[in-house]
């Protein structure tokens, strides 16, 4: 998938060559992983080794199983992510270097997808090309008003996207609003998204939105929520997924055990992910 991307109102935040490599951060407390896209001063457009940290991060988080739920987050409260950094593309000598890109961000991007726990991108500005990507691979999404969503490649770098990725984009925004995206290079605001793809909360109350999000996800069943996403993950590439080995391992599992238990105790029941 080519992500790259230069926001509208920002015709050089993301392809200043001076702009440091930037950083992805982790930081866990408790049951709570967050990852920080920290390049502010070039909208946290995306450099190879952001990407590369991006993909530790994940395989980090999908290492600790105390961890429930992943939060996603620029910094600088004005971009989620804004691409690519342009300037990286200066390279590229061939079309075959763009399939290389390709298949090395759908690498990245899969990555972030496969985490068998939910995850929420906090989109606070923009979320173009790569940060539109990113926050669609996520599974909730909580934006402030006036956030913008988009891949306008049509009338900014003249490339395409692969075809496993915008068959990410139409099963999660539908046909036609993708063309509108991809064909007209249009960037809805988040209130024009359609409902249920993402919360739109005013900037003042979006930490204790995202605080109750994490609260609610954490006190579920962990075992049904992973195996949950793996169906979907199984069903968006074959609608035939098999899932006996998902089912099997829930109803064998001592949480299925202990919710059966306190549901007829009517008592809380105690997750342990077992």
């Amino acid at each position: 998938m080519n992500l790259a991307t230069k926001p509208e109102a920002a015709p050089s935040e993301n392809a200043s060559s001076a702009a440091s490599e930037g950083r992805v951060r982790l930081s866990i407390e408790g049951a709570i992983a967050r990852i920080t896209f920290d390049r502010p001063a070039a909208r946290n457009a995306m450099t190879w080794r952001m990407y590369e940290e991006l993909a530790q991060a994940c395989r980090s988080i999908a290492a600790s199983p105390a961890i429930r739920v992943a939060v996603l987050r620029g910094a600088g409260g004005k971009a989620f992510v804004a691409g690519t950094d342009i300037d990286q593309f200066r390279a590229f000598s061939s079309g075959n270097d763009g399939i290389a890109y390709e298949e090395k961000v759908e690498e990245f991007v899969g990555t972030l997808e496969a985490l068998s726990i939910p995850t929420i991108a906090v989109v606070e500005g923009w979320a173009v090309g790569g940060g539109m990507a990113l926050a669609n691979a996520c599974d909730f999404r909580l934006a402030t008003p006036g956030a913008r969503f988009g891949v306008p490649i049509a009338r900014t770098l003249g490339n395409c996207l692969s075809a496993s990725n915008v068959q990410r984009l139409i099963a999660t925004l539908g046909l036609d609003l993708v063309r509108r995206m991809l064909l007209l290079a249009e960037m809805p605001k988040a209130e024009e998204m359609p409902a249920g793809y993402v919360s739109v909360v005013p900037p003042e109350d979006i930490d204790t939105r995202l605080d109750e999000l994490c609260t609610r996800i954490i006190g579920n069943a962990p075992i049904t929520l992973r195996v949950t996403k793996e169906i979907i993950r199984r069903l968006a590439h074959n609608p035939n997924a098999p899932d006996a080995d998902l089912v099997r391992e829930t109803y064998g599992s001592a949480d299925f055990r202990e919710g059966v238990d306190a549901f007829l105790a009517k008592r809380p029941p105690e997750w342990r992910g077992e």
